[in-house]
């Protein structure tokens, strides 16, 4: 059966079923089965290569004891032992003493996670299909697992705003690619979503394990946190899915909710790579865990304090999607900018055009590129341009991880001298630290080398319009006068 196919199938079960109701609650039941498939079959791989491996599930609440035999319990008696049984055993597993990092991975995940299904003969139907013979253990059929987990993240970006936690993978491998993380440094995404920035991240250091310790210092290194139940049970499972045997580093919590001053040395870490989320307010009261001069509700302000904070003295490094509001916003984005020009390189400001998001949203985005330990003397800004014939981006036609091999071709060209050899093209120029200061840290810059397009006032258009249908008409009237002579007078 092919992934399409697999997946349809237990959606149109579903769309039977009284309880569940749209597309979003859809992907979570889906979701939270798949999670104990795979962990099921992780437990199982474990047992042989783990000495003592003891499952910090009781045994009948595992995924081949209650649900792998397609005969098993269905109907009413399905319901009552997911409703009254299982998950109220596995919600207990995020906060009990004395379980085990595995046990608190699968807690977090159920811990807001709900059975949405009231027929249990249509979920038994669905466990059936997820089932399917497939084993995450073995090779072919672990990128089933893949293909199937793309789909779902397919669906999830059509269901309704889901958008809001979702990076285009261009976007994400590109500024994974420009920081260049390397085994042993600690990563942080500290708005995660689905997990995109930190399996990216994941497949870039694999590369550099060679060892079990290698093995243990990747998954000790990557840190996500996510407030929202749906996007975190995906990054938990698309972790897995990446090799994170035991994700306990992505944390099911809102990052903003801590005091700023409650953060210490032991928090900072080497690089963080984010989408954070932008144009949405926090409740009232988070801006209170920050200084006055950050204070406000806007929730991308609030994590470009959180960010500047958490990186490393000297060796920390970012790449930050923010919206062209940012750059010319004043008020406490300007005590941001100014911070981020006083305290940190920001080195590059990467312009992506509009659609980039589509068809989430429209807003113009920017990726902003800095480190932390030495003031700015001059921001590069590189305006990323549409390729031949695109007037936008949509979800037929989304941008291409090849299209940034502009930015990455004018990046390397810089040869040994690294930034200092930068050269101006007609896609990148600079500006100073102390210019940008002269505009109020205004960073909204255009491009020096773009040909301006002047559309002029509309008064100014009417009245030309106007004098070239005079001009127009004037023609048609000599025009006719010249051929009536020519005929004699005729008409």
């Amino acid at each position: 059966m092919s992934i399409g196919t697999l997946i349809k199938t237990i959606q149109d079960t579903m769309r039977k079923d009284v309880g569940v109701d749209g597309d979003a609650q859809r992907i979570s039941q889906i979701v939270w089965l798949l999670f104990l498939k795979i962990f099921d079959d992780k437990e199982q791989e474990w047992q042989l290569t783990i000495p003592g491996y003891k499952s910090p599930l009781q045994s009948r609440f595992r995924w081949s004891n209650w649900a792998k035999n397609a005969e098993g319990i269905t109907g009413e008696e399905l319901i009552d032992f997911v409703n009254n049984e299982l998950f109220p055993s596995l919600k207990k597993l995020a906060t009990a003493a004395g379980v085990s990092p595995g046990g608190k991975v699968v807690g977090s995940v159920f811990e807001d996670a709900y059975n949405y299904m009231k027929s249990g003969t249509l979920l038994r139907q669905v466990i059936n299909a997820i089932e399917s013979d497939v084993d995450f253990n073995s090779s072919s059929d672990r990128h089933l697992f893949n293909d199937i987990y793309e789909k779902i993240l397919a669906d999830l970006q059509s269901a309704g705003n889901a958008g809001e936690y979702y990076t285009p993978r261009a976007v994400t491998q590109f500024m994974v690619d420009i920081l260049n993380p390397q085994l042993g440094e600690s990563v942080l995404d500290p708005a995660c979503g689905t997990g995109g920035f930190l399996t990216c991240t994941i497949d870039r250091l694999k590369a550099q394990v060679k060892t079990a310790a290698d093995r243990t210092t990747l998954q000790d290194c990557i840190h996500g946190v996510e407030k929202k139940p749906l996007p975190h049970m995906l990054a938990m499972t698309n972790l897995m899915l990446h090799g994170i045997d035991v994700p306990s580093n992505i944390r099911h919590d809102n990052t903003l909710s801590r005091p700023l001053k409650d953060y210490g040395p032991k928090d900072r870490v080497d690089i963080i790579v984010t989408n954070p989320p932008f144009g949405g307010m926090e409740e009232d009261g988070i801006e209170n865990n920050f200084p006055r001069k950050y204070q406000t509700r806007e929730t991308a302000d609030l994590f470009m304090a959180l960010i500047m904070h958490l990186l490393k003295h000297d060796t920390g490094r970012a790449a930050v999607v923010l919206p062209d509001g940012f750059l010319f916003g004043e008020g406490t984005k300007t005590n941001l900018k100014r911070e981020l020009l006083e305290e940190f390189n920001l080195h590059t400001i990467v312009r992506l055009p509009k659609g980039v998001f589509a068809p989430y949203t429209s807003i113009a985005t920017n990726v902003l590129f800095f480190e932390k330990g030495e003031p700015t003397k001059d921001v590069w800004f590189f305006e990323h341009p549409y390729p031949d014939g695109y007037k936008s981006y949509s979800r037929s036609k989304p941008l291409d991880i090849k299209e940034f091999n502009l930015e990455k071709a004018w990046w390397s060209g810089a040869g040994a001298n690294g930034r200092k050899s930068r050269k101006t093209t007609e896609n990148a120029w600079k500006i100073s630290a102390a210019d940008i200061a002269a505009r109020n840290y205004n960073l909204d810059c255009k491009n020096p080398h773009a040909v301006e397009v002047n559309h002029r006032d509309p008064p100014e258009l009417m009245a030309e319009y106007q004098e070239i249908t005079r001009q127009l008409a004037e023609a048609q009237r000599a025009l006719k006068a010249e051929l009536m002579q020519a005929l004699g007078g005729k008409a």
